[in-house]
């Protein structure tokens, strides 16, 4: 029986999209190159992952290798160098090799049919782009008027003074700071590798996912127009990057003393199971006291857990439709989703040049863009939410951890029956879920 192309499984947006992500891990330069695999479910994307790669708890790592291969720890160390490869404290990345065992998910079957679930995991693509919806957030950017200002609107009340937020997305765009609740306040971890980068021409062309960084980055600062920000561009192919590469960046910038990690990307996940290489990063935000991290619940109108927003302690933020009453139809939702902000038309900072859309229906339509963009997402749900907690903690002294909270609680009593808590962006105080807010801000 002839093998089944995962195309003819999935609806055709969720192909195009997963199409932009093979192709640009398929692009690059070794060794950053990957084979990506695809798992459907439904109409949709259960999963994508690297083939020939699965991360391992360091503990377990002998008993996997003696399973898959009949080899040792130290056999492999001496004789295969590189195969093993740490990524953050008690866990590994295992290359597959040897004549038992070469594909991810036989191996990960013959691991938890021995062991059990939770020793290993596959490599598993982390991404904007994510799941079973649309493409880079759960639309594609839509043309807006020139010089249109950004809604939420800006606040004016000074909020985020003295908070510092790290970003990881697709980087910065180099004009940003032509926005001006962008200047003075937002800025590249490193500027030789985190710029959002555009094609060539004049005007350049806009690629997919290209500008993801810097709308995020504006939505925050549009809440928390003094709070700090220090964008990464942690997500370089389509949007999208592996865990074992995305813990370790984040590892490193926990050195940066952030009081608040936000986090865009998500992924859904082999049987639903956490990821282990997120797990163990985030027992290390733990340490750093007060801190905390921020993520979008993911487009895939599901219930399902989106990582690594359902983990215990991640502020996962799910996405209020246009009239702010209601759940964008995107929105992932159910437990896992600790609070609901406005995602649908967002209007803020975009790039300046012509874009090629590639998601069905629109595929192949161009537009033009002025230095901003109406774009939906809950990608642009979570940013609001982060610049709540730093409007908070700039007026009120607390930590990131405290300030969280108070606004969950807040968001609590705010409930829409049939949606969940809620935070509308007002200025850091509180607001009943209406746009009108008491601090005056125009919404």
């Amino acid at each position: 029986m002839p093998e089944v192309d995962w195309h003819d499984e999935v609806a055709p947006q969720v192909a195009d999209e997963t199409d932009l992500i093979i192709r640009a891990f398929a692009d690059v330069q070794p060794p950053n190159r990957r084979v990506i695999r695809v798992v459907t479910r439904g109409r949709g994307i259960d999963f994508m992952y690297a083939e020939g790669e699965i991360l391992v708890l360091d503990a377990h790592l002998d008993q996997v290798l003696q399973a898959l291969e009949g080899r040792s720890r130290q056999d492999v160390e001496l004789n295969d160098e590189g195969r093993i490869q740490h990524i953050i404290e008690g866990v590994v990345l295992l290359s597959l090799a040897g004549e038992r065992v070469t594909r991810v998910l036989e191996a990960l079957d013959e691991i938890d049919r021995q062991f059990g679930p939770g020793i290993a995991t596959p490599n598993q693509v982390l991404t904007v782009a994510n799941g079973e919806a649309a493409g880079c957030s759960a639309t594609e950017p839509v043309e807006v008027y020139y010089h249109i200002e950004p809604y939420p609107s800006v606040c004016h009340d000074g909020g985020g003074a003295g908070v510092l937020v790290y970003m990881a997305d697709t980087g910065l765009l180099k004009d940003a700071a032509t926005h001006p609740w962008l200047a003075h306040g937002v800025d590249m971890q490193n500027p030789l590798t985190d710029v959002d980068p555009l094609g060539r021409g004049n005007p350049p062309i806009i690629p997919a996912c290209a500008g993801h960084g810097t709308f995020g980055a504006g939505v925050l600062r549009c809440v928390a127009p003094r709070a700090q920000i220090i964008m990464t561009r942690a997500l370089l192919y389509g949007g999208s990057r592996l865990e074992s590469d995305l813990v370790q960046v984040l590892e490193s910038a926990l050195s940066l003393g952030a009081d608040i990690y936000h986090l865009t990307m998500a992924c859904l996940s082999r049987y639903d199971r956490a990821l282990i290489g997120f797990e163990a990063w985030l027992r290390h935000l733990r340490r750093h006291e007060g801190a905390i991290c921020v993520a979008p619940a993911g487009n895939n109108d599901s219930a399902r857990p989106e990582w690594p927003g359902a983990f215990p302690g991640v502020i996962s933020v799910g996405a209020l439709g246009g009239d702010w009453r209601g759940r964008a139809s995107f929105s992932n939702f159910g437990p896992s989703v600790d609070v609901y902000a406005p995602g649908r038309d967002i209007v803020n900072a975009f790039a300046t040049g012509n874009y090629r859309c590639y998601v069905y229906p629109y595929a192949k339509d161009r537009r033009k863009f002025y230095g901003m963009a109406n774009w939906s997402g809950t990608s642009f749900s979570a940013p609001i939410v982060t610049g709540r907690i730093a409007a908070r903690m700039s007026r009120t002294g607390e930590t990131a951890r405290q300030a969280a909270a108070a606004l969950l609680a807040e968001a609590q009593d705010h409930a829409i029956p049939g949606v969940g808590p809620v935070l509308l962006p007002c200025c850091g105080h509180g607001c009943p879920p209406a746009r009108h807010c008491e601090c005056g801000c125009r919404n």
